[in-house]
């Protein structure tokens, strides 16, 4: 949880002045200081081993906010000896990378190699990712980025497949409470707070160790008379907002939790995805046209309401706005999370989509075209034809399909809910065609 702009080449960093933040001061000296991140700090971890080895690979860091990538890049290169230069992408741009780059390559010369952390390096956009690659291949800069996005969609492949991807926890309760420790031990003052409001900090810091601290800090620099019990701390402090990117991983992550949820008929689970996504500020109408789809492919004809509900609920919340009509969305969520489910119309779709593709211009049977002219009489079109209401029990069993074709099975309706009748009808009418072609 060190600085995150640093432009001072020169390793170690000074201590932290004593009015420094007090996520600063208690910014970790060593690695193993670090919490929260010991699969890769720890002996058998893949920056533990490196550091014994002695040799850094250049690498990508990912993971939440607060969890300490700038530290780790810190301290990686104090344990190797090597020259620290941090830059942030978001206020560095193509002469500060050249610069960075021409007096890596003077300290090369020396014997001193350089470990480049880039802050945020996501927000580079391609061509300044692929600047980096012939001095990340000839040695002149060891690479450690820092990303709170996936790599995967944020950066290069050529530049993703010359360096390692380490992922980062989010810090849990254990970590936070070990830096709550530490901050106590340092300010020589325990926080004044019920043993119930220090859990309650705890989870508002949303694994987030520099937000803890921050809030600390405010706990400490307050005169509290007698300890906070949690509804005390919550009017006190300000709830931290959760991350949440609307175009970003954390929107597709918890869409498909919500979606996942609702195919699994899980209520409880669904509406609590529903909940963060609405909190943390999606668009509702985002929300309704996902759980629609979700009505279609995943309830389909096993209960055909699902989808009168969805739109229903996009009509409501027209009408109603925010909030009254987020409880609209809240019903339709429900509904379909507890209806019996099908996919049954989704593979029909797939399968008829397959089919439409490799038949290609097969024209119908003559006998259900229409015959608008004389012509067409003449050859033959409509001629047969029969017609449904007119035949006994109202089906007549007539073939459909094109002649080069035989006739397909894409819908195959499953035993649950409505669906068990369809296939019921379905199957009486397959009995009607037999024995008319039998017969």
């Amino acid at each position: 949880m060190a600085d995150l702009f640093a432009d001072d080449p020169q390793p170690p960093a000074p201590p932290p002045a004593e009015g420094a933040p007090l996520a600063d001061r208690l910014r970790p000296q060593k690695l193993e200081d670090v919490v929260g991140q010991e699969h890769l700090t720890g002996p058998e971890g893949a920056i533990g081993r490196m550091v014994a080895a002695g040799k850094l690979a250049s690498m990508i860091l990912w993971g939440p906010p607060g969890t300490g990538k700038t530290t780790i890049a810190r301290l990686l290169a104090d344990a190797v000896g090597m020259r620290f230069v941090a830059i942030s992408a978001v206020f560095s741009g193509v002469a500060d990378l050249k610069k960075v780059f021409a007096e890596a390559r003077d300290f090369a010369r020396t014997g001193k190699q350089t470990l480049l952390f880039v802050d945020e390096i996501h927000r580079f956009n391609r061509a300044q990712q692929d600047g980096f690659l012939p001095y990340v291949e000839d040695g002149t800069v060891v690479l450690v980025g820092a990303t709170t996005e996936n790599p995967s969609f944020e950066l290069n492949a050529a530049l993703l497949s010359r360096a390692q991807v380490l992922i980062l926890n989010r810090l849990d309760a254990a970590a936070l409470c070990k830096l709550l420790d530490r901050a106590e031990a340092l300010v020589e003052h325990p926080l004044p707070l019920t043993d119930d409001a220090r859990d309650a900090l705890v989870a508002t810091a949303d694994g987030d160790g520099r937000f803890l601290l921050n809030q600390a800090e405010t706990l400490f620099s307050i005169e509290i008379a007698a300890p906070l019990d949690p509804a005390a701390l919550s009017a006190l402090l300000h709830r931290r907002v959760a991350v949440y990117d609307k175009d970003r991983e954390g929107h597709y992550n918890l869409i498909s939790a919500l979606h996942k949820s609702l195919r699994g008929s899980d209520p409880q689970a669904s509406l609590y995805y529903l909940a963060r996504m609405l909190t943390a500020g999606e668009e509702p109408l985002y929300l309704l046209r996902r759980l629609t789809r979700a009505a279609v492919e995943d309830v389909g004809l096993a209960d055909p309401q699902a989808l009168v509900q969805c739109l229903a609920a996009k009509d409501a919340y027209d009408f109603l706005g925010s909030p009254e009509g987020e409880l609209a969305i809240v019903q339709a969520c429900l509904y379909l999370a507890t209806a019996p489910k099908s996919n049954a119309v989704y593979t029909a779709q797939k399968k008829a989509w397959r089919s439409a593709k490799e038949t290609g211009s097969l024209m119908p049977p003559k006998n259900i075209l229409n015959a608008p002219t004389k012509l067409m009489k003449t050859i033959g079109y409509g001629k047969g034809y029969q017609y449904d209401h007119d035949a006994e029990g109202g089906f007549s069993g007539d073939d459909y399909w094109p002649e080069e074709m035989e006739p397909q099975n894409f819908y195959q309706p499953t035993d649950r809910g409505f669906e068990k009748r369809v296939a019921e009808r379905l199957a009486w009418w397959a009995e009607q065609r037999k024995a008319k072609g039998d017969g």
